[in-house]
């Protein structure tokens, strides 16, 4: 029979001896006071629970467990299987007259009592199940114990102190304010020649370049996940998203490169935000947190303090910036390669990288005999032309010829061409090769004059001669309240591809709206003309930093909506689409008041600080 400790941890009831093992059964032993009692997280996802378990008498010697700590990577029996978890409390008092199972196996070492800990902060700031963060904490291959190895000694200096670099130490709370062609290796040694310092790149090919400088240098630098069991003994360590619960021993500063790019945020939930988990962290362990960016976010903004660079210095950190006004042009001949395009296609002397985020030949047809869209009957959505000439709708409907339903014609006029077609008139317009680059592409990229893909082409190519946006509005006009932010973001790597201002790049960006204010910080290399427009229409809008929202949705998640009803502390607005924004005063009453009222069943999707509202 099954039974709950003192403690509300489920148990199984036996008899006082051991019963007798048959094929499928597992030995129950009695909880005496003799003997160890843990207690594991199981590594389930719909449970968030901790059970009892008894540590087996052969893991004990001279009353302790010479394996197991809290953290350790165990498996056990689960609901008539076997299953992984975690040890989150070790020596707990077993309830009298209860007998518990055994554990099976020690599988690892696992994350620290500090960073166990950080992931239930996090778990309760983006309403998450804990053992998803201890996934992200653990070590991606079974480590039974952390070898010694050679005692690693405190980097010496590299340089003397930057002027920056005294404020970072100083207040803890940092942004710093780079130009994209700044060095971002510099400032890691900077950082990691005066301690062990974790470090965040918003890409792991990021992180791989600065670890590679870095140890190029002699500093002991580990990269996380690959390198989990060096980064344990000691060093620096460096990685993407999931670095942020590495484990760093002496950990003296965490290092947040390009904390406004949208990659440190998850899209499935729970949604959580490194740079935030990494400000929490420092916040914990009392030490500095540096945030850099060219252009940072309200976020950060309002969390530390701004180290900016001088007016000069920011302007030479960027490359030249042309904007292309297209408000007087028609959007229904002019197509996408403007006149202006061609001259800059055919004389730059280097790579040119293209950027149009729309997969396929043609994300919007009409019918050049009578006008008329092709849209989807069930959905009415415009349908899409795939490479094989058919049309597509996004829903997985039937696809079907390319022939319009009103009048028959079999001739399209191609409104919003999609990256393979303008592949095409790219080679047609410039004589040169030109070279598609998708996300989904993994291999070596082939050489080419030109490149044209989704923003995905301005993380794969590294240097370019220009870097051209060919319909930047899309960006500046997407329905979410983030647009600005992240079409800055988008801005922001081109630049990085170009350099500075000495090194004759060019960014060029097509658009029918050359006085919004994010082309105007990026023409004007000043984000102060972005920052400030943005905050005073937050502030106005009541959109974080100066609230907190979640976005939920799924099948239950009217249910969730009913019981908020009556806090009112809670806004909700909806439904839209299936599904309800909640806003709050911040993130903390926001995160409370989800988990007071629980998780209803069925399905629902909860994102807190949704990217995409």
């Amino acid at each position: 029979m099954n039974g709950q400790n003192k403690s509300g941890q489920l148990t199984f009831e036996s008899t006082i001896e051991p019963v007798e093992k048959t094929k499928t059964e597992t030995p129950v032993f009695e909880t005496r006071n003799d003997v160890r009692v843990v207690r594991v997280l199981p590594d389930v996802p719909a449970i968030d629970k901790t059970f009892d378990y008894l540590v087996p008498e052969s893991w004990v010697k001279d009353g302790r467990s010479e394996l197991l700590e809290v953290g350790s990577m165990v498996r056990m029996p689960f609901g008539g299987r076997q299953v992984n978890g975690w040890v989150l409390e070790i020596d707990v008092e077993p309830q009298e007259g209860m007998t518990l199972l055994p554990l099976s196996k020690y599988r690892s070492v696992g994350p620290s009592y500090e960073v166990i800990q950080l992931a239930r902060w996090a778990a309760e700031r983006w309403v998450g199940r804990l053992n998803s963060f201890l996934n992200t904490a653990s070590p991606p291959k079974n480590i039974p114990f952390l070898s010694q190895g050679e005692v690693i000694e405190k980097p010496k200096q590299l340089t003397k102190e930057p002027i920056w670099f005294e404020d970072a130490v100083k207040d803890k709370k940092t942004v710093l304010r780079l130009p994209p062609s700044e060095d971002l290796i510099k400032i890691a040694s900077e950082f990691a020649s005066r301690g062990n310092t974790l470090i965040l790149s918003p890409s792991i090919s990021g992180a791989q370049k600065i670890a590679k400088e870095l140890k190029r240098k002699g500093l002991p630098v580990s990269i996380v996940p690959e390198e989990w069991h060096d980064a344990a003994v000691g060093g620096s360590v460096i990685g993407s998203r999931s670095a942020v619960f590495a484990p760093v021993s002496n950990l003296s500063a965490i290092l947040v490169f390009d904390e406004h790019d949208s990659s440190y945020q998850g899209e499935r939930a729970p949604t959580w935000n490194a740079r935030d988990v990494a400000i929490e962290r420092a916040k914990r362990e009392q030490i500095p947190c540096v945030l850099t960016s060219a252009i940072p976010t309200l976020e950060a903004i309002s969390w530390g303090h701004q180290v900016k660079p001088s007016r000069k210095e920011e302007r030479d950190g960027w490359p030249v910036v042309e904007i292309i006004d297209r408000k007087g042009e028609d959007p229904t001949r002019s197509g996408l390669l403007s006149e202006r395009l061609t001259p800059i296609l055919r004389d730059s002397k280097g790579p040119v990288v293209c950027v149009l985020n729309r997969k396929g030949r043609s994300r919007l047809l009409a019918c050049n005999q009578c006008g008329s869209l092709a849209l989807c009957e069930k959905h009415a959505i415009p349908l899409i032309q795939k490479d094989n000439n058919t049309l597509e709708c996004q829903y997985e409907c039937e696809d079907r010829p390319v022939v319009c339903e009103s009048c028959g014609s079999t001739k399209f006029k191609n409104l919003r061409a999609g990256i393979a077609r303008l592949k095409e008139e790219l080679e047609a317009l410039s004589k040169k090769n030109v070279v598609e680059v998708s996300a989904e592409f993994k291999g070596k990229i082939q050489d080419a004059e030109i490149f044209i893909g989704t923003e995905a082409v301005l993380h794969r190519i590294q240097r370019a001669a220009r870097v051209i946006f060919l319909e930047f509005d899309q960006e500046l006009l997407a329905s979410r309240f983030r647009a600005s932010e992240q079409a800055a973001s988008l801005i922001i790597r081109g630049a990085r591809l170009l350099g500075s201002r000495n090194d004759e790049g060019r960014l060029i960006i097509q658009t029918r709206q050359p006085e919004h204010e994010v082309l105007q910080a990026a023409l004007h290399a000043n984000p102060e003309k972005l920052i400030d427009a943005e905050s005073e229409r937050r502030k106005l809008l009541q959109l974080p930093p100066y609230s907190a929202l979640a976005q939920i949705s799924g099948d239950s998640a009217i249910d969730m909506v009913e019981s908020l009803k009556s806090n009112p502390d809670i806004e909700i607005m909806g439904p839209r689409e299936g599904s309800w924004l909640l806003r709050a005063v911040n993130n903390e009453e926001l995160s409370k008041a989800i988990l007071r009222v629980g998780r209803p069943k069925g399905k629902i999707r909860i994102e807190i600080d949704p990217r995409r509202a």
